[in-house]
Order: structure tokens, then sequence, then C-alpha cells
């Protein structure tokens, strides 16, 4: 059977990876896919926008493909996945009704309090009430989280820890720093604890969470620096006990899950939960993201043993409550990003990578996430460059043999931390 992945990043090639490790997958097409996909055995780039959604139609339909996965939250979002579905193609992912639970923090919120999901409490103001969410945050004090209501690429959150940073940050989002993504703002309450990421598989009905990661957004090491994508994760944390991974499927997978069918939206794909563990050892939703998180992906996806293939056919079929359990490989998952220099600001692309196949020599995968294949060159074409993941017997084992293979490569500016895991050492 042939596959259709949408996406261009590390979770994608990671994706494609995994879905090409069952016997049944033929072929992986990727749209528009990067350097690594490219030079993958049985996948093949096209050069589609993510959002030619009646190219992709055209494309599925032709090839006869199993099913379509979407990577990003952005076609998600403008309703990929009502175009394919109208055509009868079966896609694991979202519609775009269902997306609103990433696209519209605001509508999450109101989903969240509708269902009794533990989260932080929170007030959204539009465009025109700028001095009444600044009045509120002033009355709330800091620190006090900011958020642009709509999709932002992950840069739309500010935690601010004074009032001062607060106010700039409503400001900022009030002059269009975040374009239409700032017409609706969230102000929340601060929660402190360490984060977990939480992805679970679901076919609108059945909800099952994979191994929970924890990643390492800012982009300084000791978490210090502006927010980023993700600069590197591991799996599974032990910071959300197994315990806790039950409550969370009980207490906050199921109940959104109902809460969602309950308005009519039949939601297939991904439910990915960010969570705040508090030092009291509750667990509060801060976010829900409407696909696989990237670099969580990365580091999950190494440690299943489970055909992923199998498991999203059973969700695009309606049928995920009728499998075994999922089975995961022992030990751990360190993935470290490596990064063009000035990431998450400017940066230049062009520039040449060498040492990959000498750091798969290693025994560690690499994800390609902002790469290009031109003139059979690999060169970067993006701020997150690559994705250096290894399994490793433990943690510590995990994490040398990942900096061990992000050693063997280069590419001119090379950034990344040097700390990934440095909570769990």
């Amino acid at each position: 059977m042939k596959v259709l992945v949408v996406g261009n990043g590390g979770r994608e090639h990671a994706l494609s990876w995994k879905l090409l490790q069952s016997e049944k997958v033929t072929k992986v097409f990727c749209i528009p896919g990067n350097g690594g996909t490219a030079t993958m055995p049985k996948c093949q780039n096209l050069a589609m926008s993510v959002d030619d959604f009646d190219g992709i139609v055209r494309f599925a339909l032709v090839q006869g493909v199993a099913f379509v996965v979407v990577g990003p939250e952005l076609p998600l979002a403008l309703g990929i996945t009502d175009a394919l579905q109208a055509q009868d193609i079966a896609v694991f992912g979202p519609t775009q009704a269902g997306a609103q639970i990433e696209s519209s923090k605001a509508w999450a919120k109101a989903l969240m309090q509708e269902a009794g999901v533990p989260t932080a409490r929170s007030a959204a103001f539009d465009r025109t009430q700028v001095e009444d969410a600044k009045a509120y945050v002033k009355a709330v004090g800091a620190p006090v989280v900011v958020k642009a209501d709509g999709l932002a690429a992950g840069k739309g959150v500010t935690v601010a820890r004074t009032l001062e940073e607060a106010l700039s940050a409503i400001d900022g989002i009030a002059r269009g720093q975040f374009g239409d993504a700032g017409n609706t703002l969230v102000v929340e309450e601060f929660l402190s604890g360490q984060e977990v990421s939480v992805l679970a598989l679901t076919d609108g009905e059945t909800i099952v969470p994979l191994l929970p990661a924890q990643d390492h957004k800012p982009i300084g090491e000791g978490d210090t620096g502006p927010n980023t994508g993700g600069m590197g994760v591991y799996a599974p944390t032990p910071v959300l006990s197994p315990e806790q991974v039950k409550q969370v499927q009980r207490e906050i997978l199921e109940p959104t899950i109902a809460a969602l069918r309950q308005r009519g939206i039949d939601y297939c794909g991904v439910l990915y939960a960010g969570l705040m563990v508090t030092p009291e050892g509750e667990v509060k939703v801060l976010e829900f993201n409407c696909r696989f998180g990237d670099p969580e992906t990365q580091a999950v996806l190494p440690l299943l043993e489970t055909p992923l293939y199998e498991l999203m056919l059973a969700c695009v079929e309606k049928r995920l409550g009728q499998l075994p359990a999922i089975e995961w490989k022992k030990g751990a998952a360190v993935c470290v990003v490596m990064a063009s220099g000035g990431y998450p600001g400017s940066y230049e692309k062009g520039k040449l990578v060498e040492g990959i196949l000498e750091a798969e020599e290693t025994g560690a995968l690499v994800f390609h996430a902002g790469t290009q294949l031109k003139q059979q060159q690999l060169v970067t074409s993006g701020g997150r460059v690559l994705g250096v993941t290894a399994v490793g017997e433990d943690f510590e084992d995990a994490i040398a043999k990942s900096y061990a293979a992000v050693e063997k490569i280069e590419f001119e500016n090379c950034y990344y931390r040097r700390d990934i895991g440095y909570r769990i050492r």
C-alpha cells in the first residue's frame, strides 16, 4: 500500500521512516519532504505546497494511496482533511473543526472547561480590548502567561515574569507581531512545575497515549533565552509516572474526545496534550495540539515496536479499540536538535551539511528538518536543521550516543544545546 505524508520537517521524516518499516507499505510520498526523505529508499518527494489541496487530492486519487498523514498544524487548520474526505480519501488527521483545538486557544479553553479538564485559569480578549487585557493582568499580577490565540509557529507564547513583560507582550500582539493569530489574545495563570508532552492516537472513540516525552523549548542551555520549536527531547520521561499516565487518559484525554463528540466533531489522528506536572503532583493541560509533536515524534517513534502503519490504519478505519496494547522497546531515546546559528531569529541558509553517514554509522538516527538536496549535495534550508536520535539502555547511554553522533556532523554556524536531558541526570 502507498501512504502520502504531508509536511517537510523532522516529524515528517520520522513518520515516513517508521511507516516504511512495515512490509505492507510499499511507497511513501512526501509533500514536499526534505533532504532526508529525498534520499530514503521507497520514499519520493513531490514539489507541491502543503496548502495545495486540489493538487494533493488529485495526486492521492491517481496514486490510490491507502491514506494521507498530515504532519503540520497549518494545513489541518485550513481544512485539508475536509478536502480529502470530500473525495473519499482516508486521512489520519482531524477536520478543520477538530483542529480548532490548536488553532484557537480560546476555543480549546472553552472545550476544556466544558469537559472538566484540569487547566490553568484564563481570560480571552480581542484586539479592541487591549486595555481590558492590561487591566486583567494588573489585577492577577505576574508571573502570567500571554498567548496569541491562533497559530504562531510555536512562538506566540510569552511567559512574563514581570508586569512590564506581560504588558509589553500584550502590546506586541495588538500591534500585529503574530498577524491574524493575534486577533484574539489569551491571558493565563502561570503554572510552575515540569512540562510533559503526551501524544495520543485516536479514532474519535478510543484514545491511546504513547510514551510521555519531555521537550527542551528555550534556545539556551539551562532552559534560558527565547522559546523555539524545540531543541531536544527524551522519552519516556520519568516525570510522569505510569499511574499519572492512566490519570491523564482518564481525566484529560477521554473527557476531551467525549466533549469533541458532543460538539459533533469526529476527531481522528493525534491529540497532543502539553501538560504541566506541578510540584504537588497535579497534572494540568497547558495546551492541546492537533498533530504529532516536533521533536517529540523523533524520540517516541524509535521506541515503538507496534507497526505505526497498523495503528494509523486502525484509527482511520475506526477500530483502534480492537487492537492489542501497544508494544514498546525497553530503554530510552534522546533527540538532540542541530540548528542554524541565529535561530530562532534570522539565520542563513544554503550551508553544506557533512558527516551524516558517519553519524549514522554510530547507530544513531538522523532525522532531517531544515535540509534540501541540491545538485546531490545536502544543504541547510531552515532554522532547525537536524534531529539526532539515539536509543540506549538508559538515559545516560542514550544521551552519550546521541552526542557522539552529533559530533560527527558539521555545517557552518551550527548550534545545539549540550545539556539535553539535564533534568534527569
